[in-house]
């Protein structure tokens, strides 16, 4: 994200005095951006709206923003300093809804231009071709250099809206609907996302960050939508869609709402209850050592621990990432476990990080594992608790996650890992808070 950025700054310079509007317009013009389904919302695009754009630019701007998987490649996508991935296009058709938009508070265009559309062609492709053998809704994947990400590799057989396509779209709607507003002066399109991409924590964390930032993406989508107004603006787009683009995926009345409500009850359950979870590829787990001994779902218990060591809350993807790959270390060189112990962990930047995941059992609270998840909060808390909104990822986010996706029972029951074991963690002050949370035992 940050070479998009600084390439949107460049063609900034060299047309002094354009609008961002006129800026997002003449970048979709020399990508070749353009179909019926944009044009009812946004007009047709013109030769006016040229932009001047140098070498290596020229060629750069269309690679970038044209989406495309090819095979198990998926391009059209840049990763954000948060460690998630985005696809651009509708990430920037949400902002130019937003900028041209003077009917608030609605924006036409904005939800099925940045994802109700993406999500009732999938959704329909899905349950009407083999849904045993396809998805409908991502999948995430891996670059294959985090510092240098060059190549995204998908983690599986792709949908229609892979998991890109959802960050940007959720991007796109969260910015479309905020330079929207009346009175609201967008000076340069570069420093809005300079802004929402690349804001830096300080030591306050999460709670004392602004709230138009990247990180707070699912908490920003879930004050925007509900499954209602979804699937009004998803039934809405497809027939839209339908008639202007001539998509030929037709069904009944009937099927194809059923097949719109399936869809949007994962949606709903995998991006709105669900924190967004970094996997191991991203945070450069090492393989696990021998063969994983499967969970038996649902569980029953979820145990709360914090690492000690590393004694400081991890406040970027960068840091988290380096203290997880720190502790997988640990667990695997030092105490011969097959792998980081813990189910997973809980960074300061506002997402959980993936150890043993779901369904590979744990080495996390010895006598304990097969009974529950293992959940660490990066951070030494003996005399001070994490932040609330990393609190929250885990106490409210993550919990109702697993009890919706079957993974922990209804009544499932919380422990502090001194409970359990003779030990201090998840340190004094931290205990005393957890005594507090609903499902406590």
């Amino acid at each position: 994200m940050n070479n998009f950025i600084k390439a949107v700054e460049s063609i900034e310079s060299e047309n002094p005095g354009l609008q961002p509007l006129a800026v997002l317009r003449g970048l979709r013009k020399a990508a070749g951006i353009d179909t019926p389904f944009i044009q009812h919302y946004l007009g047709p695009l013109t030769d006016k709206e040229s932009l001047v754009i140098k070498s290596p630019l020229n060629e750069y701007i269309p690679n970038v923003l044209t989406h495309q998987v090819v095979q198990e490649l998926e391009e059209g996508v840049v990763l954000t300093e948060d460690g998630t991935t985005v696809a651009l296009i509708p990430l920037l058709l949400g902002l130019e809804a937003g900028l041209k938009s003077t009917s608030w508070p609605r924006v036409p265009g904005l939800y099925p231009l940045t994802l109700t559309k993406n999500l009732a062609v999938s959704f329909l492709q899905h349950f009407q071709t083999q849904p045993s053998s396809s998805i409908h809704l991502g999948p995430n994947g891996c670059w294959d250099d985090v510092r240098n990400p060059q190549v995204f590799t998908l983690s599986g057989v792709p949908s229609l809206v892979t998991e890109a396509l959802i960050n940007g779209g959720m991007d796109g709607m969260i910015l479309g609907k905020h330079v929207a507003k009346p009175n609201k002066h967008l000076k340069t399109l570069s420093s809005l996302l300079r802004r929402y991409y690349t804001h830096r924590l300080n030591s306050a964390g999460l709670d004392a960050a602004p709230v138009l930032i990247s990180r707070l993406r699912r908490s920003n989508f879930r004050k925007l939508v509900n499954f209602d107004s979804l699937k009004k603006q998803v039934t809405k787009a497809l027939n839209i869609y339908r008639r202007l683009d001539k998509y030929e995926k037709k069904s009944n009345k009937r099927n194809q709402q059923m097949d719109i409500d399936e869809g949007l009850k994962t949606f709903v359950h995998r991006y709105i209850d669900c924190p967004a979870i970094i996997p191991r590829c991203m945070w450069e787990a090492q393989p696990y050592r021998g063969t994983p001994t499967l969970l038996s779902l649902p569980l029953s218990f979820l145990y709360i621990h914090h690492t000690y060591e590393p004694s400081q809350p991890c406040l970027t993807f960068e840091q988290c990432s380096r203290d997880m790959r720190a502790m997988q270390n640990f667990h695997q060189n030092d105490r011969g476990w097959d792998d980081i112990g813990y189910s997973f962990v809980a960074g300061s930047d506002g997402y959980v990080y993936e150890g043993r995941g779901w369904h590979w059992q744990g080495a996390h609270t010895k006598g304990q594992n097969s009974k529950g998840y293992g959940v660490s909060f990066i951070g030494d808390y003996m005399t001070s608790i994490p932040s609330q909104r990393t609190m929250d990822l885990v106490r409210n986010q993550l919990a109702k996650c697993a009890t919706e996706g079957g993974r922990l029972v209804s009544n499932f029951t919380i422990h502090g890992h001194r409970q359990l074991v003779n030990t201090s963690c998840p340190g004094d002050a931290f205990y005393r808070e957890i005594k507090g949370w609903e499902h406590f035992g």
